[in-house]
């Protein structure tokens, strides 16, 4: 973000990708596009920047570069995962001008103009509701407002409860699944969840499974390193753009 070079960050983005494909994935976890409100905050070093404007033009244009190689990204963490103390539970308190002008930007820049796959939702609460179980987040904001298409991934550990289904969350991470899985059926069953709730999750999933070509290419590839001069370059390049 030092740089504010877009495409330079476009090209990054880009050579990334290679990067992610030569290692079998189809989705990279990233990028993180929290803001620096707090300057011990322990993934500020992930991040871009402290100005929701920069860090918009960044994701976006990383996100394009790496979609230009025919692979995805998971932008996170959506949201407000803003600050290190109690991080995994702690309530984000926003006001909706904040929310709006502060923190929600480089997502949506990163939905609206950019197209990622997938959103990762934050561990934190956000005003009282854990941002992976909050309808207003994953589905009023992101699905309804910004029109995106793609899955909702929760951070590792950071799902709450089986009503996350029927608020917006797709996936459940780390498999095997301790509050979708076997417990969403039950859930439907009980008439807790709608059955309809479950069938768009697995929409989205197959969705973006059929986007990354997972089915024509079932194989999995074996995994190796790129090491080329112009990789080299670039890499060289980035850093030097970016020195402050």
């Amino acid at each position: 973000a030092a740089s504010w070079n877009t495409e330079l960050v476009h090209a990054v983005g880009a050579e990334i990708g290679n990067e992610t494909k030569s290692k079998g994935a189809h989705i990279l976890l990233g990028p993180t596009v929290n803001i620096h409100r707090a300057p011990l905050a322990g993934r500020n070093f992930e991040c871009y920047s402290e100005d929701p404007f920069l860090s918009a033009r960044m994701a976006s244009a990383f996100i394009s570069g790496v979609n230009s190689r025919g692979v995805g990204t998971s932008v996170k963490h959506f949201v407000c995962n803003d600050s290190e103390f109690e991080r995994m539970s702690i309530s984000s308190e926003v006001g909706e001008r904040a929310l709006r002008e502060i923190y929600l930007p480089p997502s949506e820049a990163a939905v609206r103009e950019a197209g990622t796959w997938s959103i990762m939702s934050a561990y934190n609460r956000v005003n009282g509701t854990f941002a992976s179980e909050n309808a207003r987040l994953l589905t009023e904001i992101l699905r309804e407002e910004w029109g995106f298409d793609g899955f909702v991934v929760s951070d590792w550990f950071g799902t709450k409860s089986t009503a996350a289904c029927a608020a917006g969350l797709d996936l459940e991470m780390p498999g095997p699944g301790a509050h979708l899985g076997e417990r969403i059926l039950a859930a439907v069953e009980a008439g807790d969840i709608p059955e309809a709730a479950v069938d768009g999750a697995v929409r989205r999933i197959l969705r973006i499974t059929v986007r990354a070509g997972a089915f024509e290419n079932p194989d999995e590839v074996k995994e190796h390193s790129i090491d080329r001069p112009e990789q080299r370059a670039l890499v060289r390049r980035a850093a030097a753009e970016s020195l402050v």
